[in-house]
């Protein structure tokens, strides 16, 4: 089937079906959902209302009440058979990922798989909250620190990631004793609203096999900016993970912060590589390749700056650019194609004003014309863009979410590492080098700014276990794996005295008689 006569009308009433979806939740409302495979609408979704947001929210409260009282190990129990729900969805979960997204096969389904594995993680997480004992300076005291949940957690997603971000916060914020409250982007609420039949099919197995849980544990918000505002401001919502632009965490961080709530911020990344004269090209070279183009450039990890030293450029250089004119562009259900569709025409617009203001910087751009525009006049497909750049200046400085790859010449390792660090943004890193000097500096402290440094891996692709996230004007946030979940909890410090006298920290001496 052509992208021309390409049709999902159906396939979208059975998927959603299979979760328990009703085919009424897909018709009348007043959110269109298109697909960006071949820009046709394939649902029109109901939108929640400012007060019945408000309403939710005081909801998830009264839940919090009552879920944090729950053994932890139980908790878990309840995110154990969320993973074996989602385990048994997962094909049909990736399918409509990437349908909604224009995901190629395989990474809708590994998108899936992210959920699973944290999943696992956060089952194992759930008898493992630990606090320290700490040693105190008076005699028959013993002094610790104990984890308690916090409260609502508010989850705002990006549509790239529409249900993977959703599970890094969820699953850690309920084994921590959290409800949560989430507002899905406006370009994918099929996925959401499917991830929620999922939880809510877990919830009904771990009630029906004896556990406690009280109704909206989760708790998702179909709407625009007005609803995802009332999240942010809400003094029952302690913390905020949002997943965004720079922009976005500029109106979202200091809102938080005016009524002293938290914020896990996950903005902007313009990530960069750096080949070094030892590099093994050939790994480069894939390495490369789908950092900088898989997922059409839409991955808060893409790599988008390539620093290659002089004396490797003119052999990889001329090898990439010849991988960008043959990679294989299409409906990415289909086997074979790599790169799918940028979610709208905005984004493509972006990407070509991006690359207008490449050329006027003396940059020499191959690729980025757009293809399949007369099979899909509604779908925005572009050929990858790799732009070859005197300096590190114009659109380079700032991250076009689309398939860019800017490269530029080095000679000198600092330089390399300077201009890596040399941009607002700083989330994740890479260098292909096989000099060990090389790699362990790039992950030293005098190194890479970025939260994430990788050595001959590209800058894409993190697992669960580590704590993903960035610096700068990455926001600072940290989710998933390593010790993410104590953003999810308050920390409180315990002194207890077990003797019969009354010694002073400090020395200190208040004698009464």
């Amino acid at each position: 089937m052509t992208l021309a006569t390409l049709t999902f009308s159906a396939e979208i009433t059975s998927l959603m079906a299979s979760f328990g979806v009703d085919e009424k939740a897909l018709k009348g409302g007043t959110l269109a959902v298109r697909s960006p495979i071949n820009g046709e609408t394939i649902a029109n979704v109901a939108e929640i209302s400012t007060d019945e947001t408000r309403k939710a929210i005081d909801a998830a409260h009264k839940a919090f009440l009552e879920w944090r009282l729950v053994p932890a190990p139980q908790r878990g129990e309840l995110i154990r058979l969320l993973g074996e729900e989602l385990r048994a969805a997962k094909i049909e979960l990736g399918r409509l990922v990437s349908i909604e997204v224009g995901k190629i096969t395989s990474e809708g389904l590994g998108e899936v798989q992210e959920m699973i594995d944290i999943c696992d993680f956060a089952v194992g997480l759930s008898r493992q909250l630990y606090g320290l004992t700490i040693a105190t300076e008076r005699a028959e005291h013993r002094m610790m620190e104990t984890w308690h949940p916090l409260g609502v957690t508010g989850i705002i997603s990006a549509f790239n990631f529409p249900v993977a971000v959703w599970s890094w916060n969820a699953a850690l914020a309920l084994v921590c004793g959290n409800p949560t409250v989430w507002k899905p982007s406006e370009k994918t609420p099929l996925t959401a609203i499917a991830t929620q039949a999922i939880f809510e099919k877990a919830l009904k197995r771990y009630i029906a096999q004896g556990g406690k849980a009280p109704a909206n544990l989760s708790t998702l918000l179909i709407g625009g900016r007005d609803i995802g505002e009332i999240l942010v401001d809400h003094p029952k919502v302690p913390l905020i993970s949002a997943t965004g632009s720079t922009a976005m965490g500029r109106t979202v961080g200091p809102r938080v912060a005016a009524r002293f709530g938290r914020s896990i911020l996950e903005l902007g990344g313009n990530n960069a590589a750096i080949v070094g004269p030892s590099a093994d090209l050939d790994l480069t070279l894939r390495g490369v390749a789908f950092a900088a183009m898989g997922t059409a450039g839409q991955r808060c990890t893409t790599l988008r700056r390539l620093f290659v030293h002089e004396s490797v450029y003119d052999t990889l250089v001329p090898r990439l650019i010849k991988a960008y004119g043959s990679v294989t562009i299409g409906n990415p259900l289909e086997a074979g194609n790599l790169i799918g569709p940028l979610i709208d025409k905005g984004a493509f617009d972006r990407m070509q004003h991006a690359l207008d203001a490449a050329r006027s910087a003396g940059g020499k751009v191959h690729g980025g014309d757009r293809v399949h525009g007369e099979a899909a006049s509604s779908a925005y497909y572009a050929r990858p863009a790799l732009v070859e750049m005197p300096e590190q200046v114009g659109p380079v400085i700032d991250e076009t979410f689309a398939p860019i790859l800017y490269v530029i010449k080095y000679s000198d390792f600092d330089q390399a590492l300077a201009l890596n660090n040399d941009v607002p943004q700083g989330l994740s890193s890479s260098i292909f080098t096989n000099d060990i000097r090389e790699a362990e500096a790039f992950v030293s402290d005098r190194g890479s700014d970025c939260g994430i440094a990788n050595v001959n891996i590209g800058p894409s692709g993190a697992e669960i276990g580590g704590a993903f996230g960035g610096e700068k004007e990455t926001g600072g946030g940290r989710e998933s794996g390593s010790d993410a979940w104590k953003a999810y909890m308050r920390r409180q410090t315990n002194t207890v005295n077990y003797g019969r006298t009354l010694p002073l920290a400090q020395g200190v001496k208040f004698d009464i008689e």
